[in-house]
């Protein structure tokens, strides 16, 4: 039996990193950027006004504490003004936010400042040069770093690269991934179930759990376990993957069915993994291009946590994540828990924090039982038993693994 640390440490050896492609920064929210992306422009490209007010130097109004200043308003500026504009001294000149500053001005009086007269202002605080101008390049010099290559692209970097004038951006593109389930007993959910018959959840989940981790998934929904039928899909979703999952069709005859199918596009190992629940499954690398490819448990809570384990950290690794893992931290059981020894344990938690000193606390969620579904669907955490321990006590430290959004 393999430890999930070795299952892990074959699993990412394996990952497929896609080509970096150049995208619309519009579409390239939560991709690493592929480039280092340097600024050939400064930001703010041109000495503006930071509020509403007046430009002026600051020299003719240093002395406004003690005596007021009365300046004529020889124009406006408005923002997006494209019109140079000269003053003089002794002058004032309103501006809009955002707009560019006349010759010699070095700072901008706030309405507030004065009287706000249309024809002559009388100027009741002084301000120093500078005050209340964004000056060139305060941002973003001319040939600065924007966006460094490998930071991950959210809003403000699409703001920023909006900014410097990049409407394309060179980055790791989401990895492909593929989802079929197996078994005669599934049917869509669009159909009713007969005797015997179940609703095809994995397929649906699993889809769910890869859009979620990153990737660009297709959900091909159930194949047919003939031979020659499921070795067609496979092939097909080789060519057009960096991950192919399938669930169901592991262990017993089963799963000797799928790796016979499959075996003129690859081996498929069919040792079992030390952990629970899932630890009868199966990974391998398929096609000409060696597609890492997870035959996962038909049990859908099963699924989903080999998913969680195995193959998410594989898709954050092809996104080109330095980290894959989920975040983790350790937590006070508040109810015992029994693991089976010899196996790493996941079990559903709901992680809490104590409003006393913002400590973490966790409460295990149902029964080990691998096929509580809606157990999976309440918790935010799966509680990690390392293979040595059997039971835990409530008032132990956990470690803890945030799911969902959490992350």
């Amino acid at each position: 039996m393999r430890s999930v640390d070795e299952q892990l440490a074959r699993v990412l050896t394996a990952a497929v990193r896609p080509a970096p492609v150049r995208v619309a920064i519009s579409e390239a929210q939560g991709l690493l950027c592929a480039e280092e992306v340097v600024a050939e422009r400064a930001l703010p490209g041109f000495d503006q006004a930071a509020v509403d007010g007046y430009a002026v130097r600051s020299v003719d109004v240093q002395t406004a504490a003690e005596e007021s200043i009365v300046l004529p308003v020889v124009g406006e500026i408005p923002a997006g003004s494209r019109q140079p504009r000269r003053l003089q001294p002794g002058q004032a000149v309103r501006v809009a936010t955002g707009a560019p500053l006349p010759t010699l001005a070095d700072a901008v009086v706030p309405l507030g400042y004065t009287d706000e007269h249309p024809a002559k202002i009388t100027v009741q605080q002084p301000v120093p040069s500078a005050a209340f101008v964004r000056r060139t390049g305060e941002d973003v010099q001319t040939g600065d770093v924007a966006v460094r290559r490998g930071a991950p692209i959210g809003s403000a970097q699409v703001g920023l690269l909006a900014a410097v004038g990049r409407d394309k951006v060179l980055v790791h593109p989401r990895p492909r991934v593929s989802i079929i389930s197996l078994g005669d007993e599934l049917v869509d959910v669009d159909r009713t179930p007969g005797q015997g018959q179940v609703y095809d959840v994995n397929s649906y989940a699993l889809a769910a759990a890869a859009r979620d981790a990153g990737a660009e998934v297709t959900r091909v929904g159930i194949a047919s376990n003939d031979p020659r039928r499921l070795r067609e899909v496979v092939e097909g979703r080789l060519l057009l993957s960096e991950i192919v999952v399938i669930a169901g069709g592991v262990g017993g005859t089963a799963g000797g069915d799928v790796r016979s199918a499959l075996a003129d596009l690859g081996s498929l190992d069919d040792d079992r993994v030390a952990m629970q629940p899932g630890s009868v499954q199966s990974f391998g690398r398929l096609g000409p291009d060696e597609i890492p490819t997870f035959v996962l448990p038909g049990n859908p809570v099963s699924a989903l946590v080999v998913f969680e384990v195995l193959v998410r950290p594989l898709i954050r690794s092809a996104l080109g994540k330095e980290n894959p893992n989920r975040r983790s931290v350790s937590a006070e059981l508040l109810s015992p828990i029994t693991a089976t020894k010899g196996r790493r344990g996941f079990l559903r938690g709901q992680l809490l924090r104590d409003p006393k000193n913002g400590s973490y606390l966790v409460q295990p969620l149902g029964t080990s039982g691998s096929h509580l579904l809606a157990s999976l669907a309440e918790a935010n955490c799966l509680i990690v038993v390392e293979e040595d321990i059997t039971e835990v006590a409530a008032g132990e430290d956990v470690q803890v693994r945030f799911l969902s959004q959490r992350s």
